[in-house]
């Protein structure tokens, strides 16, 4: 494979290759343009648009860390632009038109190149202009591709979530101690304390919000006790988000994101 260095890195890294080619990884724009689907996956849904290995794109793969070494594309313009275009969001339409201003810039012959030095002159004043519009519109671009992004919400992070979790590892969502989440709960008449184990009100007892193990443990005594512990759902870690919500209080994740 070429060496590649890197020809411009505003929205999306574009790299050049020794033979001049100017190419984009296929898995940085499928990062850059938050596919959730695993690249794997996702790359030879794209070929079947009609792209062809060695005209369109071609593979490599990359040195291993580890593991397996992963396999990569590199893709053509032509190809990446279609591929954000499909995307049908604010962050693909950027990154097309990104690409479709470098294959400009790369098609205008330099100014250096140009014998007469009037004219010479006069190309090295357009392309002064048009550099400094550009970093202009690079700028607003930048910007408004911030502006646009879908935010990360706390339902993204839930949903990928599937396993049960305690009171604690849910109050650190929004930096919170499990004392002040339990209180929390309790005031809102979601649950009370029996003995040492915090229980659903019967109004929210069948909701599927919660579910309870007995760990086994060898006490002071040298004997075998048992002790149950009560655990969130993702269904519960939702509906405790629902309620904080609505006292204006959002998980760090959401704080962030409004910052």
């Amino acid at each position: 494979m070429n060496e590649l260095r890197i020809f411009n890195e505003e929205i999306i890294p574009v790299y050049k290759t020794d033979d001049g080619e100017r190419v984009v990884i296929g898995r940085e724009l499928h990062e850059k343009l938050g596919i959730r689907t695993e690249y794997k996956d996702w790359f030879p849904r794209m070929i079947e648009y009609g792209f062809e290995d060695g005209k369109d794109f071609s593979s490599f793969l990359s040195e291993s860390t580890g593991g397996r070494p992963r396999k990569e594309h590199l893709l053509k313009f032509d190809m990446a632009k279609h591929i954000a275009m499909i995307q049908r969001t604010p962050i693909g339409m950027a990154i097309r038109n990104k690409l479709i201003e470098l294959e400009k810039a790369v098609s205008q012959k330099d100014s250096y190149m140009i014998e007469d030095p009037i004219e010479r002159a006069k190309a090295w004043i357009k392309e002064r202009e048009n550099l400094d519009s550009l970093k202009l519109e690079n700028k607003i671009q930048a910007q408004q591709i911030k502006e646009l992004q879908p935010k990360a919400s706390y339902y993204d992070v839930v949903l990928n979530c599937k396993d049960l979790m305690s009171i604690s590892k849910i109050a650190k969502d929004y930096g919170w101690s499990a004392v002040k989440m339990n209180r929390y709960l309790h005031e809102k008449g979601v649950q009370y304390k029996q003995g040492d184990i915090w229980l659903l009100y019967q109004k929210h007892s069948g909701n599927g919000y919660t579910n309870t193990k007995t760990h086994s443990y060898i006490g002071d005594d040298g004997l075998k006790h048992s002790k149950v512990h009560t655990y969130w759902t993702q269904k519960g870690r939702l509906f405790i988000y629902d309620l904080l919500k609505a006292d204006g209080v959002l998980p760090i994740i959401e704080r962030e994101q409004n910052e």
